[in-house]
């Protein structure tokens, strides 16, 4: 299956560790390095202080932008993928905030050390539209309704990601240390699967996370476990 525009913007997104955050104040735009999570349903989850001129400027204006970066193929640092996400920023609702801020901290585990501080908060940015650059002179716009996951995998996986976790951890984690030991900055120990979305999952050693990108966007646990095989046979094949 080739790879479409969308799903290569996702994966993008998806697998970020670091993004830069595009805010302003009375039209003065301001730029600021972040760390994001993603859910599964495309919202970017950002841990921000209230003592943060970037937190202060969204409290004014929420409309923004997140430019994630992959790496660059060759030395020209224009070749690298990208995308450029606008969207709206607001607070996590409190009744959302325990499950969002625990997948959260399942990309970012050291962020536990300050995460219950009194001037951080969970803010969500609601993804508006985006711009895709694969590489050097490729670019693709992407309206909101062409990038987000569908829906009903996004409600599914929500679902069954529990049981699905808890039973890979439980009887497969031999496998998982093998996929993980062939991802990039991968290595051998007791690596867990702790989150999974349409496009991919997430393994994590102590406070190192690794992103496993799915072949194809999945519907169901069924489609998860399906990417699972094929990356435990890739790793064994390798």
């Amino acid at each position: 299956m080739s790879e479409t525009p969308a799903f290569e913007a996702r994966r993008l997104i998806r697998g970020a560790l670091s993004a830069t955050l595009a805010t302003q104040a009375a039209g003065q735009p301001f730029a600021s390095l972040v760390t994001p999570a993603v859910a599964p349903d495309l919202g970017v989850l950002l841990l921000l202080s209230s003592l943060s001129e970037h937190t202060r400027q969204l409290q004014a204006e929420p409309r923004c932008a997140l430019l994630f970066q992959g790496p660059a193929p060759e030395a020209n640092p224009q070749t690298a993928p990208r995308v450029t996400l606008t969207g709206l920023a607001a607070p996590v609702p409190a009744a959302e905030a325990p499950a969002l801020k625990a997948r959260f901290l399942a990309r970012h585990p050291y962020a536990a050390l300050y995460a219950d501080f009194g001037d951080f908060a969970l803010w969500r940015v609601a993804p508006g539209a985006a711009q895709l650059v694969g590489g050097f002179a490729r670019a693709v716009r992407l309206r909101q309704a062409e990038l987000l996951p569908e829906a009903a995998a996004v409600a599914a996986l929500a679902a069954a990601e529990a049981e699905i976790i808890g039973h890979v951890n439980a009887d497969h984690a031999d496998a998982m240390a093998e996929i993980a030991a062939r991802l990039p900055g991968g290595g051998p120990g007791p690596w867990r699967l702790v989150a999974v979305d349409p496009d991919g999952a997430d393994l994590a050693r102590e406070e190192r996370v690794l992103r496993l990108n799915f072949s194809a966007p999945v519907a169901d646990a069924a489609g998860v476990r399906g990417e699972l095989i094929r990356a435990i046979r890739a790793a064994r094949a390798a």
